[in-house]
């Protein structure tokens, strides 16, 4: 199984059958039991294969989306012909965004089809609050995913590790034990020698998320390697991509660095939709610091992504490099 690799080179996780089955057991005692899934992710991911090993596990035929644009309408379509009681489904943010944007422009069907669900399992980032609360309105039943292909996919719901997962923090770190955990990495003794280890009979992965366990509640606060040194304080991107996508005159966003002569790196926001830098700038020093101010706004028609919807962050960050250098050249 490989890691996304939206920050980078993607890693090839070995899962054992047991690690899957594991994960299969904690979600359907999480989400409330088994049931039929509509597979609307890659299943050469681990949301897209844990799809897969749901269905074996409650001896249901899945529903495949198949390849090719999502489409909230076909999405619709396919929604029609489950048959279970209980009927599920693995989205990303982008997806369930498409799904509401068209519920709420007037398709019906669409709106019926988010109603049928006992859970919407979203994945893959951070789901803006705003997103969630629209999609809730609609009768989406949303249950937000923390995971990766380490822990074979989710293994913390709604803030709460599901089954027998235990979460905590070790320096403001998240790590993550329990049956779903991966055998390693393939073919890279080092690698998996730093991010697994033992202590006191248990078995550990060392996430790389930034975060906090609070009275058994999760908390992301982001990766750990996704910060930057903008003037000689620290700034974490993922917090200033939180508060960026409170504005919806932005559209679609990631927040990503570039090189800057001055500060030496600033953030920088690539967005499909306008909106005024200086209002940008205000709403993030107002929350986060003068540090932490986009130094500028490309707009793009659409925004990077890899397979599985999640966006490509390396390609952002090309495109925000490219407009940099642009800009200085004039």
């Amino acid at each position: 199984m490989e890691t996304s690799g939206s920050t980078g080179v993607p890693k090839r996780v070995a899962l054992s059958v047991d690690a899957l089955l594991a994960s299969a057991a904690a979600s359907a005692g999480a989400v409330g039991g088994q049931g039929q899934w509509l597979l609307a992710l890659p299943s050469h991911y681990v949301a897209g294969a844990q799809v897969l090993v749901r269905s074996l596990a409650a001896g249901t035929e899945p529903v495949y989306y198949g390849e090719g644009h999502f489409d909230p309408r076909r999405f619709a379509e396919l929604t029609g012909e489950l048959t279970d009681d209980q009927l599920y489904t693995s989205l990303v943010p982008v997806q369930l965004a498409r799904l509401v944007d068209a519920a709420e422009g007037g398709a019906r069907e669409v709106g019926a089809a988010l109603r049928r669900f006992d859970g919407l399992l979203v994945g893959g980032q951070s789901l803006d609050t705003r997103l969630r609360e629209r999609a809730e309105e609609l009768g989406a039943r949303i249950l937000t995913t923390y995971g990766s292909s380490e822990t074979a996919g989710g293994c913390v719901y709604d803030r709460v590790p599901i089954g027998t997962t235990v979460v905590r923090a070790v320096d403001g770190l998240l790590e993550i034990s329990g049956p779903s955990l991966a055998e390693g990495y393939i073919g890279d003794e080092g690698r998996t020698a730093a991010s697994f280890y033992e202590e006191g009979g248990a078995r550990w992965y060392r996430t790389g998320d930034l975060g906090e366990v609070v009275d058994g509640r999760v908390t992301v606060r982001g990766r750990s390697d996704n910060v930057i040194i903008s003037g000689g304080e620290k700034v974490l991107l993922d917090a200033v991509e939180r508060v960026v996508r409170a504005l919806p005159a932005l559209g679609d966003v990631v927040v990503v660095a570039a090189p800057d002569d001055e500060w030496g790196q600033v953030p920088v926001v690539v967005a499909t939709g306008g909106g005024s830098l200086d209002d940008v700038r205000e709403r993030v020093v107002r929350e986060l610091g003068r540090a932490a101010a986009p130094a500028r706004i490309v707009t793009v028609t659409d925004l990077p992504r890899l397979s599985n919807g999640k966006p490509d962050r390396v390609s952002a960050a090309r495109l925000a490099r490219v407009a940099g250098s642009a800009e200085s050249e004039t």
